[in-house]
């Protein structure tokens, strides 16, 4: 057990990142069950919306779990955290914006914040405002990124040397290896977005699947350098007109536009990449099989354990 497991009440100190409108219960569920933390993520999803996966996952799993809040990307913020309160949810991971202001009603509530930062003093700010955990996401990952392109081997430990509480590294991890490395680097867990993609729980279509375990090691692209809003993908036939508009000189309203959750769901849970996009970090070139979710952690967590013994080892 280490500061992340009993913070959070979990086995491993492995976590599913929020994966905004195509969030579901079997994936976040099948997590938890396995002794990691599951996540939702709220995305654009109207509080209704993100009520149903709650009570489905509750239906499945009676560990714990927790919901992601997106705060400049859901309007409905406020009612968000009360969802979160009246269901009894144990964790909440702030991303994209200020949680100050909904970081004391839940803290009173027993619930646990942690807050996905790219920099020292976003980190060191969270800790400030209340923050139980900082989970510092290097430029690897899939999905919106920071603009500054910090690497999650550079970030990781300058954040852990910059606050007192625990940080769960994020961006480029994959397997039990990557586990290792974060916590060599002074991580207390990890974070994982595209890993969980491929497995068997994973209600996402096939085509995506796929792609994933074509990927090599500069297999994904990025949007949105001109206009100061990247994102990190599987190339898609879609995402090429996204590239060529930019090379023509595309605003942020347009890019907006086209980069909205609807066309994610609609590569992602659809299959249709022509008219879609699907999220991928570069660890996707790792990405060689599609084991069920306990199976990963469970080899994650030997992998890990097996290679800190070797490099303890190499250091006598």
């Amino acid at each position: 057990m280490n500061q992340i497991t009993k913070l959070l009440g979990i086995l491993y100190p492995i976590i599913q990142g929020g994966m905004g409108n195509i969030s579901n219960a079997p994936l976040a569920a099948a997590v938890s069950n396995a002794g990691g933390l599951g996540m939702i993520g709220a995305g654009t999803m109207t509080p209704d919306e993100v009520e149903n996966i709650i009570v489905e996952t509750k239906k499945l799993t009676n560990r714990p779990f927790g919901v992601n809040i997106a705060i400049s990307v859901n309007p409905h913020v406020k009612e968000l955290v009360a969802l979160v309160l009246k269901h009894q949810i144990k964790v909440v991971s702030y991303s994209a914006g200020n949680p100050a202001p909904m970081i004391p009603i839940l803290k009173e509530n027993g619930v646990k914040i942690l807050c996905v930062i790219a920099t020292v003093l976003h980190a060191q700010k969270a800790e400030a405002a209340g923050a139980d955990i900082v989970v510092a996401e290097g430029y690897e990952a899939a999905g919106i990124n920071s603009h500054l392109e910090t690497t999650t081997f550079a970030l990781i430990p300058q954040v852990a040397k910059g606050v007192s509480i625990p940080v769960i590294a994020a961006g480029g991890i994959g397997d039990g290896h990557g586990l290792a490395a974060a916590l060599m680097l002074g991580a207390s867990g990890v974070q994982m977005g595209t890993r969980f993609i491929a497995t068997k729980e994973a209600p996402f279509h096939e085509s995506y699947k796929q792609k994933m375990l074509e990927c090599n090691d500069h297999g994904t692209v990025v949007v949105g350098r001109s206009v100061g809003k990247i994102r990190r993908l599987l190339p898609t036939p879609y995402i090429e007109k996204v590239l060529e508009k930019e090379k023509e000189g595309m605003d942020v309203q347009e890019y907006a536009e086209m980069t909205t959750e609807y066309y994610h769901v609609n590569g992602a849970i659809y299959g249709n990449m022509e008219d879609g996009f699907v999220n991928g970090g570069q660890i996707a070139g790792l990405i060689r099989n599609v084991p069920s979710v306990e199976e990963l952690l469970k080899s994650m967590m030997k992998e890990a354990k097996d290679r800190l013994s070797v490099v303890s080892g190499m250091i006598q």
